[in-house]
């Protein structure tokens, strides 16, 4: 047993001295490197399933087809079987879609919180009950069931006239704590040849940053930069030291790459966002707005009497055109984003009169940044 214990002895100051030196390390300006991506394979799962909600106070579905088989086939599992011909009434139950998200390492017999939607023409699940129903992923494969009571946030009324209002969304509900885990999926990450680390935003120089920084702590090298998204790092085989090691990697602070210059436009809102990279070469911005006004003033023309003209309108337009004269901006090389914005606002521009002059500085070639239309 001494001898154990002084074998691991190693291994443990050599981690406390990577804590130590992780926690020493300057934070200005830096992220974890558990802030910029995840480790392939530890990702949560998407679970969805069709059940039945029942106990509803008369906003159920109408008689549909697959709420029809759908409580068929709830009241099957109870050894209950209808008559031919005969459907059950619904207005007291609906059919649903169930869906939850499997977390990464869930364990059977965790605790899930579900999402309960109509797939009907019910009105609310105010109320309602989902009965047992299985969560599957996939692959078609079991990973949770689910079953309680609906918390809906909610909340419909409608009169015998046909009046009807509504708060939120009332078909629609969670259950917390509603799904039990009953299998585990295995993320492969203890037995895979190597851990890869994906960031979240592809960057050549960022996940050459992170590479450094984790052969920096660990005093070797085992970080290798494979591309702009993933870190290929040499592990050990065992969940054990793996968890140990992917813990430590996780805390490594990295300061990111700066983001490329970008200009995003929503042209449906008119919102410009312009990041602290975009730069503006030498150029010349003259903004002006011409408007040009039509007025219709027609008259009446009353022909003379005892006369065979007869009564016709007279068109009589007046066209007017005004032009305001705004300055000509002059932008020194190296224009930074304060001096855009302090510059556009001189002019008095718009949001859809800012789009254009970014739009024609780009094709000017005085902006080195890429415009991104929504």
């Amino acid at each position: 047993m001494t001898r154990f214990r002084f074998a691991l002895l190693p291994s443990f100051l050599a981690t406390l001295m990577l804590l130590a030196g992780l926690a020493a390390a300057p934070a200005a300006h830096a992220e974890r490197i558990k802030d910029l991506g995840t480790f392939q394979g530890v990702r949560p799962n998407q679970l969805t399933g069709y059940g039945i909600v029942v106990g509803l106070a008369g906003t159920g579905d109408d008689s549909l087809d697959y709420s029809t088989q759908g409580m068929k086939g709830v009241i099957q599992r109870f050894g209950l079987t209808l008559p031919t011909g005969v459907n059950p009434a619904l207005k007291n139950a609906a059919a649903v879609m169930v869906t939850a998200e499997l977390p990464a390492f869930s364990k059977p017999g965790q605790r899930l919180d579900v999402t309960v939607s109509a797939l009907g023409k019910a009105k609310s699940l105010r109320g309602g009950t989902l009965v047992l129903t299985p969560l599957r992923g996939a692959d078609g494969q079991i990973y949770a069931m689910s079953q309680g009571n609906l918390a809906v946030g909610g909340l419909g009324v409608s009169g015998s006239d046909g009046s009807k209002v509504s708060v939120n969304v009332p078909s629609a509900g969670r259950i917390p704590g509603g799904a039990t885990v009953e299998r585990t999926v295995a993320t492969g990450f203890d037995t895979a040849p190597q851990l890869d680390f994906n960031l979240a935003e592809a960057d050549l120089t960022t996940a050459l940053r992170v590479a450094d920084a984790i052969n920096l702590a660990f005093g070797d090298k085992r970080a290798r930069a494979m591309d702009a998204v993933t870190i290929a790092i040499d592990a050990d085989p065992g969940a054990e030291s793996r968890i140990m090691m992917m813990g430590l990697i996780e805390n490594i602070e990295v300061k990111p790459a700066e983001a490329p210059a970008k200009v995003i436009v929503n042209a449906r809102t008119g919102t410009v966002v312009i990041n602290g990279a975009v730069r503006i070469a030498p150029a010349a911005i003259a903004h002006g707005k011409l408007t040009v006004a039509v007025q219709e003033s027609p008259r009446v023309v009353q022909p003379a009497p005892f006369s065979n003209g007869q009564t016709a309108i007279e068109p009589s337009s007046a066209i007017s055109i005004t032009e305001e004269k705004k300055p000509v901006i002059n932008f020194k090389g190296g224009a930074s984003l304060a001096d855009i914005v302090k510059a556009v606002n001189a002019i008095g521009a718009s949001a859809a009169d800012m789009v254009a002059i970014l739009e024609a500085l780009k094709q000017a070639g005085a902006m080195k940044a890429e415009l991104v239309v929504l």
